[in-house]
């Protein structure tokens, strides 16, 4: 998936966060984006997926040439747009299966539909039986769950509730790997896992962008310590509402050794 940012300013509650971002994400290409505190990279991630806290008041976003300012965050994720949470939320009572399941359903579902017309011309109007049982399904999401040492019970748990900082984040990741999304934005995905953390949730996006060679990553971090398990093939910072220095993955070694201030952010 191709996402395009042209000179985006957005604001939330009268208050200007993003001043002019400008970023472009190839199909397959991990960027990261790093940047002191506030200086707005959960927001850039939650615009790209819809949030309706922040309204856009100038600036593109495009998805494949596609302009998708207006689009609600449901019609962005059906689009294959995922945002993986950095404070993700809990849903007493729902399922982690029964969540993924939906979603999984809903985006399978856009998909038919988009491709009604097609489909019909090659059946005669019949529409073949979808694929994939439950059972098939929920042995997928099993083996996922053990690729990144979630206990088999993990799945029949309420959604993110109980769980623990790393499981949390891990849940995320479970949601990537079932999904299979075209963009995907992890917002400090790397925070508060312990180094076995890190390595089993870097070892999952790398299978991901191998199983997905098409689909692009937007990584959000303070910290380089990913990268040690992850090459990036842009290093962006972001400062008061812009991007102001954009380089390799040897920009990520020099902030991790020399902090912002060498870029006098």
């Amino acid at each position: 998936m191709n996402l395009q940012i042209k000179n985006l300013k957005v604001k939330a509650q009268e208050k200007e966060i993003l001043k002019g971002v400008d970023l472009v994400v190839g199909a397959g290409q991990v960027h990261v984006v790093m940047g002191p505190n506030g200086s707005g990279k959960s927001t850039l991630a939650n615009v790209i997926a819809g949030n309706p806290m922040y309204t856009i008041v100038d600036g593109r976003l495009t998805i494949d040439g596609k302009n998708i300012n207006k689009l609600t965050p449901d019609k962005r994720a059906k689009l294959g747009i995922f945002l993986g949470f950095q404070n993700p939320i809990e849903i007493p009572g729902v399922s982690v299966f029964n969540v993924i399941r939906k979603a999984t359903s809903n985006k399978q579902s856009f998909s038919s539909n988009k491709q009604k017309a097609i489909r019909n011309k090659k059946t005669n109007g019949q529409l073949p039986v979808a694929s994939g049982s439950v059972s098939a399904f929920r042995q997928d999401l099993l083996e996922y769950a053990a690729s990144l040492k979630l206990s088999p019970d993990h799945i029949s748990r309420s959604f993110n509730e109980g769980f623990s900082g790393g499981e949390k984040k891990r849940n995320e990741i479970l949601q990537m790997l079932a999904l299979s999304p075209k963009l995907v934005i992890l917002d400090e995905i790397d925070s508060g896992l312990d180094v076995d953390g890190l390595k089993l949730v870097a070892q999952a996006i790398k299978k991901f962008s191998t199983l997905n060679p098409k689909s692009s990553i937007i990584l959000i971090t303070h910290y380089a310590r990913i990268l040690k398990y992850i090459k990036a093939d842009f290093v962006h910072v972001m400062a008061d509402g812009k991007i102001v220095k954009s380089g390799k993955q040897k920009l990520a070694s020099e902030i991790e050794e020399k902090g912002y201030q060498f870029l006098s952010v």
